[in-house]
């Protein structure tokens, strides 16, 4: 059960559905009827699909209340963190889109080639890609499932959803969101465990949005290049943070205490681990504690009702064994903020992807000790710097290779609904947000309109000699 006392909304969890026990005949049949749909050319109209984003727009305020008691019972999430990371976030997604998307759209023309000698039209347009499956994480469960949901409709496709069964509760009010607002030959949502999501990626789709781990990503990449299916991934990894000498401390750590408190910590772009300048060490190990605790409820996080809690007892474990504390008992599966002052890098939170409320500290002697730290481990989604210096911003800018560079922040950059948001190399491939969610969800199509008045005689063989040496003449 999970209350909103906000809200007023109590919501049970749902209990297994046949649905759950899909298999690869039964998907099949649902992209038999959204191949059917498709080919009609019904979402290839604008004014159609901003019709349907409307919709979608007018089904979250409907189902806001369950939203947020959904969230609740899967993660804890406070119904401010729902606001601001879940549900303002996806409706400022649609308003932008639906603002701008008859610009976006439009076809580009291109200039005249001199080889046509003015004598063909040429323009790229913005042709949909078919039908689109998006798998979805646990830790924004509502927001990293509607999103890209936003981009594959405002582009012009179908779409079959996948949230995760890790996140029970908002799967459930997803799937009666999508039922209330769509037909299943356009929108629908299949549901289910690991063997559910291979049904999935064994079937043949025109596009395949994934947002996870690393891991599983490089499953579904595989799977992908079996038919040759074009791929997003939303990875992740260890994102760092560099505090150098001359940043504003007490500003840094209760930023950066920050992004470990939102979701506690299960962020794709939380801050992994510091590094920060030897000069400052002491003052920001402080300065950090003393953000912590702040963030606390009278010094508690447990009882903290805006502190969300570890998605299952699995990843709690796993996080306790971080900090030498195996088969701790268990608060709730709520952890209280960690800080790890390490004297190198060989400690066991340092090996992977954190995903929880700990920060492994690193000392370093200088900005360039740092960058080439950062540069030998795998390609980061988000990297941080609070510096106040512009040469040590240029260092890290030109020196360093990130999904995101941030300045004297974290996490923020996400919500700018103008920039693209996605990883590089082990954090993922393609973006999204805004007009790149459009063109991450379509094909730039090349039409090309040539003249049938007139044609150019020196093109056909045989080929005559005084021609060529013209023609390197001009070109």
């Amino acid at each position: 059960m999970g209350y909103c006392s906000l809200c007023g909304f109590t919501l049970t969890l749902p209990e297994p559905k046949t649905q759950f026990q899909m298999t690869l005949s039964d998907i099949q049949a649902i992209q038999k009827q959204q191949k059917e749909f498709f080919a009609s050319g019904t979402t290839r109209n604008i004014s159609w699909r901003k019709k349907q984003l409307k919709k979608l727009l007018a089904a979250l305020q409907t189902f806001d209340a369950k939203i947020n008691a959904a969230l609740l019972a899967d993660l804890g999430k406070s119904p401010f963190e729902v606001l601001v990371s879940e549900t303002a976030f996806v409706k400022a997604e649609l308003q932008h889109i639906l603002k701008n998307l008859d610009t976006w759209t439009q076809p580009q023309h291109v200039g005249l080639s001199l080889i046509k000698l003015g004598v063909a039209r040429s323009k790229i347009v913005m042709e949909p890609l078919g039908q689109c499956l998006i798998i979805a994480p646990w830790n924004y469960p509502f927001q990293l499932t509607i999103s890209p949901l936003i981009g594959a409709l405002a582009a012009g496709n179908t779409a079959v959803l996948k949230p995760s069964e890790l996140a029970p509760a908002t799967a459930q009010v997803i799937a009666d969101l999508i039922k209330a607002t769509f037909p299943e030959n356009y929108v629908t949502t299949v549901q289910g465990d690991v063997a559910v999501s291979k049904a999935l990626l064994d079937a043949r789709w025109d596009h395949i949005f994934f947002t996870g781990s690393t891991a599983v990503g490089k499953h579904v990449m595989r799977a992908a290049a079996e038919n040759l299916t074009p791929v997003v991934l939303e990875l992740g990894g260890k994102s760092p943070v560099f505090v150098d000498a001359d940043a504003k401390i007490s500003l840094a750590a209760r930023r950066i205490a920050w992004g470990k408190f939102l979701n506690a910590g299960q962020t794709c772009i939380a801050p992994d681990y510091v590094l920060v300048h030897q000069a400052v060490k002491n003052q920001f190990l402080t300065a950090l504690q003393e953000a912590f605790d702040a963030l606390s409820n009278n010094g508690s996080y447990f009882e903290n009702p805006d502190y969300s809690r570890i998605i299952n007892e699995a990843h709690f474990q796993r996080l306790q064994k971080m900090l030498d504390m195996p088969n701790a008992a268990s608060h709730h599966k709520k952890i209280k903020p960690a800080i790890l002052d390490l004297p190198n890098d060989q400690h066991p939170a340092m090996q992977e992807e954190i995903f929880g409320p700990i920060v492994p500290i690193l000392t370093v002697a200088h900005a360039t000790e740092a960058r080439d730290y950062i540069t030998k481990q795998e390609k980061p989604l988000a990297l941080y710097v609070f510096t106040e210096n512009a040469k040590t911003r240029a260092l890290f800018t030109n020196g360093t290779s990130s999904g995101s560079l941030v300045f004297n922040d974290l996490i923020v950059h996400i919500a700018h609904p103008d920039l693209p948001f996605g990883g590089v190399g082990h954090s993922g491939m393609g973006n999204y947000h805004g007009r790149y969610s459009i063109e991450v969800f379509s094909h730039k199509k090349t039409i090309v309109t040539s003249a049938s008045w007139f044609d150019i005689p020196f093109r056909y063989p045989p080929y005559n000699l005084k021609i060529l040496n013209l023609l390197r003449r001009i070109f």
